[in-house]
């Protein structure tokens, strides 16, 4: 790739299907944290050294935590930080659970980060006034396509989010999360939902549920509480249960997979709200013709193989119906 070809240009040039890009997290810490923010993030200016130890020690351990620094257009002149901690919900769920702290400077962060580690922060569903947190990549100096196409993507999203009155709906700019080849780059919480390569039609209809549920086809990148590998399963789903499966809650595992991971058998099980369980398999196979290989990254030195499966085949394994009305209303087909 020539030096002055953007990553996010080419990968959309070789068609490169961006399903299966999310990253699999137990949890993300999301500080606020003004920019600038230098490549490597946590050596930024504003980072206190305590916090920048513990970030090292976390990926150390190979915990399964992203840290990410988040910043919006006032937290320049806030004389308070945000913290805000998601953790996955085990078993079925619907993504994670929230916890938000609202601290006098950055440099309080980490006790409470720490005391989390530990286990002596209680888990308690707090009732908020925001329910949802969009982050949108704009880490310019670690790629220059999330300067490029995220920096602009946010204020568009800024001004669609005040438009229509989403007052429990914050956007926030963000630090590298992967996937900058297909910036705009987004995560959407407490779902953990990735998207990118947004249009601003497309960003709509996330935002609402609403509208044509095949633009997914195009810009969903995938589910974080889903291995990478199935995450084409469940986007297979939602085409067919269309934006209702956003009610649903969900798990999914690899049954079994081949030695060199060519053939996979995928199980996703969720939950209707009327409290129905349905099971489906499916037969993933890698797909040599959408395998690509190309650079990760605008600075990155050589290319990289980027394997992509398809759906063979997807039948439903099991259903249970949990009461006699709900039943009647499966028989019926309502």
């Amino acid at each position: 790739m020539d030096n002055n070809v953007f990553c996010s240009d080419n990968s959309q040039k070789l068609g490169e299907d961006i399903i299966g890009s999310a990253a699999n997290c137990q949890a993300y810490i999301l500080i606020e944290c003004p920019p600038p923010w230098v490549s490597d993030a946590f050596n930024s200016k504003w980072v206190p050294s305590n916090l920048k130890s513990l970030v090292e020690e976390v990926k150390k351990a190979r915990l399964p935590i992203k840290f990410l620094l988040i910043a919006n257009n006032l937290s320049h002149k806030s004389s308070s930080t945000t913290l805000l901690i998601y953790q996955r919900k085990e078993g079925l769920g619907s993504g994670y659970r929230k916890q938000e702290f609202n601290l006098p400077s950055i440099e309080d962060v980490t006790p409470i980060i720490r005391a989390w580690l530990w286990g002596k922060l209680p888990i308690c569903d707090l009732e908020a006034h925001v329910t949802r947190d969009i982050l949108v990549c704009a880490h310019g100096s670690h790629d220059r396509c999330c300067a490029r196409y995220g920096n602009p993507f946010y204020f568009y999203a800024s001004e669609m989010i005040a438009d229509s009155h989403l007052d429990n709906v914050r956007i926030w700019k963000s630090t590298h999360f992967g996937g900058h080849r297909f910036a705009p780059t987004v995560i959407d919480l407490p779902e953990g939902r990735y998207y990118g390569r947004f249009e601003k039609d497309d960003f709509k209809s996330v935002l609402m549920h609403s509208g044509d549920i095949e633009c997914l086809s195009k810009i969903y990148r995938g589910w974080g509480i889903l291995p990478p590998e199935i995450q084409v399963l469940e986007r297979e789903l939602i085409l067919r249960y269309g934006w209702d499966w956003f009610k649903y809650k969900v798990t999914g595992r690899i049954v079994e997979q081949s030695q060199d991971k060519g053939n996979i058998l995928a199980e996703i099980t969720f939950e209707k709200p009327d409290g129905c369980t349905y099971c489906h398999r499916a037969h993933l196979v890698r797909d040599d013709a959408k395998t690509v290989e190309l650079k990760s990254s605008c600075g990155a030195t050589k290319e990289s193989v980027f394997t992509k499966y398809s759906v063979t085949s997807l039948w439903k394994a099991s259903e249970k119906v949990v009461s006699l009305q709900q039943n009647r209303s499966y028989a019926t087909g309502t």
